[in-house]
């Protein structure tokens, strides 16, 4: 009879390693489920998942955000005259191109002789109406003396011939002349005194005549003299002067060229009066506006300036600019020098802005995409005003938030992508 079964149970050893071998085998089993898990459900949620390579990325920063355009150009002389020939005649070119000169330094000369030859008949008239005025003015005081001395005779005579009737009053009255005698006396007396006064009047009437005469001879020298005085100003004008300081540009007729009135010789390009032409595009031309600041970018230098035209029709899609300069005296400047300018549309202060990229055109500027550890998440906001490095970000965002401003086609408008 069998009582228990001790006799047949065996005391088995326990194996420690083995027990923590399979632990540890079973831990890493659960740890590659888990990170498999993990991934699997990061690729489930972002769908797609694109490399830190392939963007680009910007901080969102508060600070002052300028409106500007950038254009080039070049440098053109704001004034440039061209110096005419004044007269008709030979020409002597007395500088080069390239030649600096002054304001009335003598830039040419022309030989005219005919217009020589008009100067010396105009002296020759002017010196014989100044000898025909001093004729007249002689004749005026010969005749005006003769005249003098009829009218002072007249009144001798009406004086005798007062005394005459006093005389035959006297006798009437005594009957010691008849009266025939007595009226004779009066008549006399009468006589004398209309010659006297006819002889006033005919004094008085020739010293008006005369003055007159003497009068239109010398307006008819002063004429003279002005004709003269235009010629010899006409000769002066034969040494062209130079109407500003700069430098010579090209000659427009050769050395000892006959040229005629009015033909163009040379320009001079004034040096302290250069502005900037700039081609602005077109889509740029309802919001330039004159009086607008300007900076101007050359050979490493940076000039300040203000638009100060701007042309009203479009030619290559581009409208035409000047940019008056300031402060240029003490800069070599050239003809035809390439620049660059910026010009400033308008200044906002302490707003929040992010740097300028592809995302504010393929986003329409009202999608983003923002940075979160390492996933970026599409977001809606509303862009403001931009300029040539910066976009205004009015809302949606906050400052220190990192975006995505690289071309945001490669997300395929998903809502949020997984980053490696």
């Amino acid at each position: 009879m069998i009582k228990d079964t001790s006799k047949q149970d065996t005391v088995v050893a326990t194996n420690n390693k083995k027990y923590l071998k399979t632990l540890l085998w079973g831990s890493f089993v659960v740890v590659v489920i888990l990170i498999g898990w993990n991934a699997f459900n990061n690729w489930n949620t972002n769908e797609l998942s694109i490399s830190r390579d392939q963007l680009k990325f910007s901080k969102v920063e508060r600070g002052n955000l300028l409106r500007d355009i950038v254009a080039t150009g070049k440098i053109v002389a704001a004034n440039a005259p061209i110096v005419y020939s004044p007269e008709q005649g030979l020409v002597t070119l007395l500088v080069k191109p390239g030649d600096l000169v002054k304001k009335d330094q003598n830039i040419a000369i022309i030989d005219s002789p005919q217009l020589m030859a008009e100067l010396n008949k105009q002296k020759t008239l002017v010196q014989q109406l100044t000898s025909d005025v001093s004729r007249e003015k002689l004749a005026a005081r010969r005749t005006q003396l003769a005249l003098q001395q009829k009218a002072e005779l007249a009144k001798v005579n009406l004086a005798a011939a007062e005394r005459e009737a006093r005389r035959a009053n006297v006798s009437i009255k005594r009957n010691l002349i008849s009266q025939i005698d007595y009226e004779q006396s009066q008549d006399e007396l009468a006589k004398a005194q209309l010659t006297s006064h006819h002889a006033e009047q005919e004094a008085k009437l020739a010293e008006d005549t005369l003055a007159f005469e003497v009068k239109n001879k010398e307006l008819q020298l002063k004429a003279q003299q002005q004709e003269f005085a235009e010629l010899q100003r006409k000769v002066g004008e034969l040494a062209v002067a130079s109407p500003v300081a700069g430098i010579v540009g090209n000659w427009l007729v050769e050395q000892k060229a006959k040229v005629s009135s009015n033909e163009s010789l040379m320009m001079i390009v004034d040096l302290s009066a250069y502005e900037a032409e700039l081609q602005v595009p077109e889509t740029f031309a309802d919001e330039i506006g004159l009086g607008m600041s300007v900076e101007i970018k050359f050979a490493g230098r940076q000039l300040k300036g203000t638009l100060a035209s701007i042309s009203p029709e479009v030619i290559n899609n581009q409208v035409t600019a000047r940019v008056r300069m300031a402060d240029i005296q003490d800069i070599s400047l050239r003809q035809n020098q390439r620049v660059s300018a910026r010009i400033i549309l308008e200044q906002k202060e302490n707003v929040l802005m992010v740097r300028r990229g592809q995302f504010y055109q393929s986003g329409a500027g009202k999608i983003s995409y923002r940075v979160n550890d390492n996933t970026v998440e599409k977001i809606n906001i509303v862009s403001g005003a931009n300029s040539m490095s910066h976009i205004e970000i009015i809302s949606g965002v906050k400052e220190g938030d990192t975006l995505v401003i690289s071309d945001l086609e490669v997300f395929d408008n998903k809502a949020q992508v997984l980053l490696y």
